[in-house]
């Protein structure tokens, strides 16, 4: 009979609580609602986040969509004097707006329905875009370590909901279950113990966004080191390839002696663990906007994100470069002893340093470098500005080739923009649709128009043009983001014959919106549309891309540019 009992009651707690996960759920989708619509709420008049603080608390297993409407609404105004609004676009992006959570809701009341498509038919409406209130209180001065209250916690998961639903132009193109997992997720949220498992739980939620502008939200985390085992370096450097890891250089050859590994090896598991399970976990924690660019993002040796776990040895099932196999128990760096942290970090700088550096010298290519323009400037005076560059551009076309490298981020937003339009491109330089948020309509975008100019190309008067007869190439990978993304999509269109190879971009292209969550959390994501002008999407796709250029594991180790070796090779 004791059984019966605990097993009847190990039944109600999971009902009581999956009851309880749906109307949080319920209540994070209204709040969210009233919040981005109601003019009390969406023009500061009162806050949204206090109203949420206050209600939250109300609600449990018994609590019904209906009593929730009337628990966040009760302190607002309900009556509506004025017109409807009226939104006329000629053109919206409106497929991420979706009702049918209470329209199609038989348990929400007719009367309830009514309010809310009164809510929404007299929302708030500015001539500017409304941004994201920053949540900002002395009760959200939390220790790091300390482990927000629940209501804290189910607030931040709200907010980062409505982010998706409200803010984030590209929530269309989220897996379609993504909503089912947010439901799990708020479960976990109610569980969570501690704040290294809420941390866990909110970089859950932001990978399902697939947005490589959201990738270094991990960065933030208090407990970053512990959830993705940053503790130890490992004594060599590598390349993830698909299925293993690729060792490239070796850091502490004396260790790497001792565990038989050498440059050219190929690391397929971990601790017993597959490379390919272990890319799996971390592609849960962390968002991307393809395959490709997590891939490259995690490769990255400083970042050190591909460990499953926080052991200062590991075994590492190794292929050598003759298919041979064996297990290697390896010392990874501790960065307690200062000689290897020395030898790693002076590592790390001359890698980077390596990389800001890199040229190419040839007498029939003009070879420019997207994050490495802005020198020159130096040294030239604004007024002498527009006749230097063009003496640049003017030298450049007397080669047989220039060379667009879009492999970094600009750190000139004027150079394609401005300098080179101005001398390449015919006057309109339509290569692009740009779709902002619509400030009468919170959750649909409209697109900037062509004739302000500005956004799309400067208003240069008595402009002239040099049409360039010889080859253009653009060269593109998994670190061509955003603006560098909006640059290469610009050079195409100035430059129509170029071809553009390498690998797929980042995905991610339009400015950056910032919402921030209770915890000193800030989540970055892209707050634009960006498209080709034929309509053509660029979020997660990535630029396009004439030839595909893939690495061998030799081609990695060699430190081979298959990009620069194919171009001479078409000169």
């Amino acid at each position: 009979m004791k059984n019966i009992f605990i097993v009847f009651f190990v039944i109600a707690f999971h009902a009581t609580t999956y009851a309880q996960k749906d109307h949080y759920m319920y209540f994070m989708k209204t709040w969210n609602f009233i919040k981005y619509y109601h003019p009390d709420l969406a023009d500061g008049r009162k806050d949204a986040d206090s109203l949420f603080l206050e209600t939250i608390g109300k609600v449990n297993a018994n609590t019904s969509e209906n009593t929730i409407i009337t628990l966040l609404l009760k302190n607002l105004n309900h009556k509506f004097t004025g017109a409807p609004v009226i939104d006329t676009p000629k053109e919206v992006l409106s497929v991420n707006q979706d009702f049918r959570w209470y329209q199609n809701n038989k348990k929400i009341s007719s009367e309830n329905k009514i309010l809310l498509n009164d809510i929404y038919n007299h929302r708030f409406v500015t001539e500017t875009e409304k941004k994201d209130k920053t949540f900002d209180s002395k009760t959200n001065e939390f220790k790091k370590e300390e482990n927000l209250p629940l209501a804290y916690r189910l607030l931040a998961l709200a907010k980062l909901q409505g982010a998706i639903d409200y803010l984030y132009p590209h929530k269309y193109l989220m897996d379609k279950n993504a909503e089912v997992y947010f439901s799990d997720l708020v479960d976990q949220v109610i569980r969570s113990s501690s704040r290294k498992d809420f941390e866990v739980i909110l970089n859950k939620v932001v990978s399902k966004m697939e947005d490589t502008h959201s990738f270094r939200f991990y960065d933030q985390l208090n407990f970053k080191n512990e959830i993705f085992h940053r503790f130890y370096f490992p004594p060599f450097d590598y390349m993830i390839v698909k299925d293993h890891l690729l060792i490239t250089e070796l850091l502490l050859p004396e260790i790497c002696s001792k565990a038989n590994i050498h440059v050219g090896d190929q690391i397929t598991e971990v601790n017993g663990k597959s490379v390919r399970e272990i890319i799996k976990e971390k592609k849960e924690l962390l968002s991307t906007s393809n395959p490709e660019t997590f891939l490259y993002l995690i490769s990255d040796f400083q970042k050190n994100l591909i460990w499953p776990d926080n052991l200062a040895r590991k075994s590492l099932k190794i292929q050598s470069r003759d298919n041979k196999t064996h297990m290697a128990d390896t010392e990874f760096v501790n960065f307690t002893n200062e000689g290897q942290r020395a030898i790693v970090s002076k590592y790390i700088q001359n890698k980077i340093r390596q990389k800001q550096q890199y040229t190419i010298d040839h007498q029939d290519i003009v070879y420019f470098k997207i994050n490495d323009v802005f020198a020159f400037t130096n040294n030239i005076s604004d007024d002498k500005l527009d006749e230097h560059m063009d003496s640049i551009f003017r030298d450049a076309s007397s080669k047989k080739a220039i060379i667009f490298d879009m492999r970094g981020y600009p750190d000139w937003g004027g150079f394609v923009f401005h300098y080179v339009y101005k001398y390449f491109s015919p006057v309109e330089n339509r290569f692009g649709k740009y779709y902002k948020p619509n400030p009468k309509n919170v959750g649909t975008y409209i697109p900037i128009s062509y004739d302000g100019f500005g956004t799309y190309y400067p208003d240069i008067k008595n402009k002239t043009v040099h049409p360039y007869k010889g080859k253009v190439f653009m060269i593109v990978n998994p670190e061509t983001l955003s603006m560098s993304e909006w640059n290469t999509m610009n050079l195409q269109n100035i430059f129509p014959n170029a071809r553009t190879i390498g690998q797929r971009t980042a995905g991610a292209d339009g400015d950056i919106r910032t919402i921030t969550l209770p915890g000193g959390y800030n989540l970055e994501f892209t707050g634009n549309g960006i498209f080709y002008f034929d309509g053509s999407q660029t979020q997660k796709v990535g630029v396009k891309v004439n030839e595909f250029i893939e690495y061998s594991d030799d081609d990695i180790i060699q430190k081979r540019d298959l990009e620069l070796e194919r171009i001479l090779k078409n000169l």
